[in-house]
């Protein structure tokens, strides 16, 4: 297994693009990734786009960018409103917020959905990601669910067992309506990162997997 480094120098500005379907996605997805690099890079710029959420939803998603993104250099976040579930049949719109998003976003990582997600709004979101930013790295995060779509990610960030209990209590605190959800729990979340942890051998146990089509070294 090859192990890489991104090429930016810890003392310059990272610039991270997260993408997220709904309003706890990118926690989910990639949260424990988000809290490694503020602890690595000194000067990061994040924008965290939520497209999809509503009511109390924007309260709970804006809580928890804050929260995740609390060492941040600098941040925004953003919290539109698209239909949960009819993401496929608002592509018109979703496909100008992209472009518009492109003209004033220049991100060093971007963060999405996987292709193979079976849920219709995150295969939108990759499929827009893809479209759209043509000349980026982009890594697509997994979001466990009913569905079963979990595979099997190539790439794997590493996280040390404090990064991923701060993770999980972030979620669990931010997202109360969420709650009664049978997969919305903190060992649903521990495990997936066990296993990555398992599959890519990480030191401390835990890892966050992700899937990379195309990678320039």
């Amino acid at each position: 297994m090859q192990k890489m480094t991104f090429s930016i120098r810890k003392d310059q500005p990272l610039k991270l693009l997260c993408l997220g379907a709904h309003s706890d996605d990118i926690e989910i997805g990639c949260g424990g990734t988000i809290l490694r690099l503020l602890t690595e890079y000194n000067n990061t710029e994040v924008h965290w786009v939520v497209l999809g959420s509503n009511g109390q939803r924007d309260v709970e998603a804006s809580v928890s960018a804050n929260r995740f993104l609390a060492d941040a250099g600098k941040k925004e976040i953003i919290i539109e409103n698209y239909k949960d579930g009819f993401f496929p049949y608002m592509g018109g719109d979703i496909k100008n917020y992209f472009e518009e998003l492109k003209r004033r976003v220049s991100p060093d990582i971007i963060f999405t959905h996987a292709r193979h997600d079976l849920h219709q709004d995150h295969r939108l979101v990759s499929e827009l990601t893809w479209n759209t930013f043509r000349n980026h790295l982009i890594l697509e995060y997994e979001v466990i669910k009913y569905d079963g779509d979990i595979g099997v990610p190539n790439v794997f960030v590493h996280l040390s067992e404090s990064i991923c209990r701060r993770k999980v209590d972030y979620l669990l605190e931010s997202f109360l309506s969420q709650k009664g959800k049978p997969w919305f729990t903190e060992d649903a979340f521990l495990s997936i990162l066990r296993i990555r942890g398992i599959e890519s051998n990480s030191p401390e146990k835990y890892s966050e997997g992700f899937y990379c089509r195309k990678l320039v070294i």
